[in-house]
């Protein structure tokens, strides 16, 4: 047999083989697209993600790493920041992540160093060789996909990318539909200003523990706050102050109550403070804690300590009043501490 003939075996078997090769890819891309396709949250999408590829192409690592600060606002807002999420990502620069993804285009490479800057520890140590694969969003890089082998010649420079491209736009399109989707829940259940749950969030909540009472015989209080002299502060140091002044005092309700009790935004500057199995006096006894903690501690601004005030009622179902009714009585009691001093 001449040497040409073999060559001609040779290549053709190899163009055999690399045939076989991308249709195997093809087909285990097919079946993670069609996995992740059935997952309804960002958090979901990314964990099936990660734990698929993983497997199907045995790599021995995968995490993501997220452009710091990120381009897309609402990216990380609730779902995304899990315990999950801290484990399997890491944030980077965004200039880097640009120098990573000059072309937008997958990243592979066997340059220890560059490895040891961008990837978490304990994925580092072990790792030989990574494979980056851009995520874009609304038009932005955001962040990248990345996976790590301990064998220096799994990702080397020159290997094609075709299907790590195509891979990374479906993930994009996932995860943008799935982080859309979310971000439409939020905004209709959540405050954007404050982070806490709306009066949607508050009546279902309170309907809920309401129902609990009557069933089970459970205590069930409630709390109605608001800022002293709010518009004042706004007239005197403008809305921006004022904005902060309600971040500030929705952050601090919410460190200072108990796991189970829940705090809204009911309007303006008033808050609800649901008392899961808390009875009238133990209610009382939060209003006085609440508003001593507001009088000890003034907000900083500016360089400046802000007297920042609330004034606090408090009223307990019996089982029979209604949610209107339960409201209207803990803001009647919060106007007669405002005009008294007193909680009563």
């Amino acid at each position: 047999m001449s040497d040409t003939k073999i060559a001609l075996e040779r290549k053709l078997a190899s163009l055999i083989e690399n045939s076989r090769i991308n249709a195997d890819i093809a087909q285990k891309l097919f079946e993670i697209e069609a996995q992740i396709l059935r997952c309804k949250t960002s958090q979901e999408l990314l964990f099936e993600l990660l734990a698929s590829i993983k497997d199907k192409f045995d790599l021995s690592g995968i995490c993501l790493l997220l452009a710091e600060p990120t381009p897309i606002s609402y990216l990380l807002s609730g779902n995304m920041q899990s315990s999950w999420h801290k484990e399997n990502s890491k944030n980077i620069a965004i200039d880097l992540l640009q120098q990573l993804h000059p072309k937008r285009k997958p990243l592979l490479t066997n340059d220890l160093l560059l490895i040891k800057k961008i990837l978490p520890i304990n994925l580092a140590e072990q790792t030989k060789s990574i494979a980056l694969v851009p995520l874009i969003i609304e038009d932005k890089l955001f962040g990248s996909l990345v996976f790590t082998d301990n064998e220096k010649t799994r990702f080397r420079p020159n290997l094609g990318t075709l299907h790590l491209e195509q891979l990374a736009v479906k993930v994009s399109l996932c995860l943008s539909n799935a982080l859309i989707r979310e971000q439409l829940e939020y905004m209709a259940h959540y405050d954007r200003l404050t982070g806490l749950a709306n009066r949607r969030l508050m009546e279902d909540s309170i309907n809920e523990e309401l129902t609990r009472q009557r069933r089970y015989n459970v205590p069930f209080s409630i709390l109605f706050i608001d800022c002293n002299k709010f518009k004042e502060i706004n007239d005197t140091y403008g809305h921006d102050c004022g904005d902060k002044v309600l971040t500030y005092v929705a952050t601090q309700l919410k460190e200072l109550i108990r796991e189970n009790d829940k705090c809204f935004r009911y309007a303006g500057d008033e808050f609800v403070i649901t008392l899961a199995s808390q009875p009238y006096k133990e209610a009382l006894l939060a209003c006085k804690r609440l508003t001593e903690f507001f009088q000890n501690n003034p907000m900083p601004y500016q360089g400046l300590h802000l007297p920042i005030t609330i004034s606090c009622g408090a009223a307990a179902s019996d089982g029979i009043k209604t949610m209107e009714e339960l409201l209207k009585q803990a803001d009647e009691q919060l106007y007669m501490h405002k005009k008294t001093g007193v909680i009563l």
